[in-house]
C-alpha cells in the first residue's frame, strides 16, 4: 500500500467570512464569537496518541472472544486483516477532506452538508449524536461484563453509577484536560497491547510456567475454522461473514474521532496528516497482530468465551493468561480492560457532545447546545448527550450479555452507514476539486490509494450493513429484538434524511461540483499556527542558549 503521507501545506489561504453548515444557507458560523467557541487545546502529542489508541476499547479486548468462539482462529485473523485495509481507506478519505477544511465544530456531518447536501449533513449529525451516546452505555455494559470476572456482591447498579460519574465528569473539564487524560488512557492501552503481544510470543515458543509450546496448535485442535448456522462449506462461509461483520465493531468510529478532535486540535493542517500517516501501523500492530495473537493463545472452544459464567464475551486475553497458569496477571489485564472501557466511553461521550454542538451551530439543533463556558466546553451538549448512558442500567434486569449484543448490532449498523457516507463525501470532494481546478498535489494531505479505496470501502460497508443481522433469517434464529437492533438504524437514517429533504425540496439532491464551497476559512487557524510557531522558535532558541551556557561553564 503506497501512501503519500503528510505533504507540504499548499492549501489556499483566502479567508471566507461565511461557511456553509448543516442548516439553513444563512446560518453564520462565527468563529470569533466566544459564546459559540470551543478551544484548540489538543496538542500534537495528544492528537497522535488519540489517533493511535483513542477508540481502542472493549471491542478489541473483549468482543474478539465472541468472534473467535463462533468463527475460529483462521477466520478471525483473516477478517481483521480485511477490515484493517477497508478502515484505512476510510481514514485516508476523511483526512483528505478534514485537513483541507479544518474548522471548529467540524464533523463528517459538517462535511456531508458542505460538500454533498444539507439533508445528508443533517441525517449524519443526528446519527452520530445518538449512536455515540448509546456507545457510552455499551462501554459501561462491557465493563460490567468484565467486572463479573471477579466474584463480588456489589450490586450492578453501583458499578454502573461509578463509571457513569467518572465519564461524565471528565467531559465537563476543559478540552486540554480531556486531551491529557485520554493521552494517558490511550498510552496505557497501547503499552498493554504491546505487552500482550510480547506475552503471546513467549507462550507461542513455550515460555509459560508449564513450558508448553503452543505454536499453532489451537489452529489444529479444535481447528482453524468453524461452521456457523449450517454445516459444510456454507457454514464456513457464514462463519467468515460473521467474523467480518462482528470484527468491525473493534474499529468503529476511529476515523471519525480524528476528525472530531481536529476542531479542537492545535495546527490541524499539520497534525491531521501525521495522525493519518501513522494510522496504518496502529491497525496492523494492534488489530491484525492482536487477532493473530488471540488465535494462538486461546482455544476457540473455550467455554468462558461464550457462557462460562462471566458474561457473554469474556476477554480471550484474560482466559488465555489464566489457562497458562500466570497467577495474578489475569486480574491486572482485567483491570486494564475496565480502564479501557472508561477511556473509550470518555471518547465517545466527547464525540457525541461535539456532534450535538456541531448540529447546534449549524442550526439543526436548538441553539442552547452551542453554548460553551469560558473553558470552551459545550456544557449543555455534554449534559444532553450523557442521558444516553442511562441505557446501561438495562443490565440490572437483563443479562448483560444480551444487552451487550444489542448495543453491538445498533452501533455496527450506524458505523456502516457512517463509513458509506464518508466515502460519498470524499468522492464528491474530489469531483468538486477537479471542477474548480484545485489540484490534489496542493492539498495538505492526499492518499495515493484514493479514490479506489473509497469505492471498495463503499461497496463493502454497504453490503455489511445489509448483512449485519443475516443470522436472524435462518430457521429457528429469528427474534424481534435481534432483527430490530440489526436493522432499525437503516430506516431511521433514511427517514430523518427524507424528512429534512422535504423541507428543502427546492434544492438539488447533491450540490453541483462547481458550487461546493472550497474556500477554507483559515484566518483564525493561521493566527494560531503562527503563534505556535513563534512559541516553538522561542523555546528552541532558549534551549540552544542553555546548552551554550552549560558548555561554557564546563569549559571554565
Amino acid at each position: 500500500m503506497n501512501e503519500a503521507g503528510p505533504q507540504e501545506d499548499k492549501s489556499p489561504l483566502q479567508p471566507t467570512q461565511r461557511v456553509l453548515s448543516g442548516a439553513a444557507e444563512d446560518t453564520e458560523f462565527s468563529q470569533a464569537n466566544s459564546h459559540h467557541d470551543t478551544k484548540r487545546g489538543i496538542k500534537s502529542r495528544q492528537a497522535q496518541m488519540l489517533a493511535l489508541g483513542g477508540t481502542i476499547g472493549t471491542g478489541l479486548f473483549v468482543g474478539t472472544g465472541q468472534a473467535l468462539a463462533t468463527s475460529g482462529p483462521a477466520f478471525l485473523f483473516s477478517a481483521y486483516l480485511v477490515i484493517c485495509l477497508l478502515v484505512y481507506g476510510i481514514v485516508t478519505a476523511t483526512t483528505e477532506v478534514s485537513a483541507y477544511l479544518p474548522v471548529r465544530g467540524a464533523s463528517m456531518a459538517y462535511y456531508g452538508n458542505r460538500i454533498v447536501s444539507r439533508s445528508l449533513g443533517f441525517a449524519m449529525g443526528w446519527l452520530y449524536w445518538y449512536t455515540w451516546g448509546v456507545s457510552v452505555a455499551y462501554e459501561i455494559t462491557a465493563a460490567a461484563v468484565v467486572i463479573n470476572y471477579w466474584p463480588n456482591s456489589v450490586p450492578m447498579a453501583v458499578w454502573i453509577t461509578v463509571m457513569l460519574v467518572v465519564i461524565v465528569a471528565l467531559n465537563f473539564f476543559p478540552v486540554r484536560i480531556y486531551g491529557e487524560t485520554e493521552f494517558w488512557f490511550a498510552s496505557l492501552k497501547v503499552f498493554t497491547i504491546i505487552g500482550l503481544l510480547i506475552l503471546s510470543v513467549v507462550l507461542f515458543f513455550g515460555g509459560g510456567p508449564d513450558h508448553t509450546r503452543l505454536g499453532f496448535w489451537y489452529w489444529q485442535d479444535p481447528g482453524a475454522t468453524k461452521e456457523y448456522l449450517v454445516e459444510g462449506s456454507g457454514g464456513r462461509f457464514c462463519a467468515f461473514l460473521y467474523a467480518l461483520i462482528y470484527s468491525c465493531f473493534s474499529f468503529n468510529f476511529g476515523p471519525e474521532l480524528v476528525v472530531i478532535t481536529a476542531g479542537e486540535m492545535q495546527s490541524p493542517r499539520k497534525n491531521l496528516p501525521k495522525a493519518a500517516f501513522h494510522f496504518i501501523w496502529r491497525l496492523i500492530i494492534f488489530y491484525a497482530l492482536g487477532a493473530l495473537a488471540i488465535s494462538v493463545i486461546c482455544r476457540s472452544d473455550e467455554p468462558a468465551l461464550t457462557s462460562g459464567g462471566h458474561g457473554a464475551a469474556a476477554s480471550p486475553w484474560v482466559v488465555a493468561i489464566k489457562n497458562a497458569g500466570i497467577h495474578g496477571l489475569d486480574s491486572v489485564i482485567n483491570a486494564v480492560i475496565i480502564t479501557s472501557a472508561w477511556s473509550s466511553g470518555n471518547s465517545v461521550l466527547y464525540m457525541s457532545s461535539r456532534s450535538l454542538y456541531s448540529l447546534a451551530i449549524a442550526g439543526d439543533a436548538p441553539k442552547i447546545f452551542s453554548r460553551c463556558n469560558r473553558q470552551g466546553v459545550p456544557y449543555y451538549a455534554v449534559m444532553a448527550s450523557s442521558l444516553f448512558s442511562l441505557l446501561a442500567y438495562l443490565n440490572i434486569n437483563t443479562a448483560s450479555g444480551i444487552v451487550f449484543d444489542w448495543f453491538v448490532s445498533i452501533i455496527n449498523t450506524a458505523s456502516f452507514i457512517s463509513w458509506v457516507c464518508c466515502c460519498i463525501i470524499l468522492l464528491r470532494f474530489q469531483k468538486a476539486c477537479a471542477a474548480q481546478g484545485l489540484a490534489r498535489a496542493n492539498l495538505p494531505f492526499a492518499s495515493s490509494i484514493q479514490p479506489w479505496a473509497a469505492w471498495i470501502a463503499l461497496f463493502a460497508f454497504a453490503s455489511f450493513g445489509l448483512l449485519n443481522g443475516f443470522s436472524v433469517f435462518f430457521p429457528g434464529n429469528f427474534t424481534a429484538s435481534g432483527f430490530l437492533t440489526a436493522y432499525i438504524g437503516i430506516p431511521v437514517f433514511f427517514l430523518v434524511y427524507l424528512c429534512h429533504r422535504i423541507t428543502v425540496r427546492s434544492e438539488p439532491w447533491m450540490r453541483a461540483p462547481g458550487s461546493v464551497d472550497l474556500k477554507p476559512d483559515l484566518t483564525d487557524l493561521i493566527m494560531d499556527e503562527e503563534a505556535d510557531s513563534a512559541v516553538s522558535a522561542v523555546n528552541f532558541h532558549s534551549k540552544r542558549v542553555n546548552i551554550f551556557k552549560r558548555s561554557f561553564e564546563r569549559s571554565e
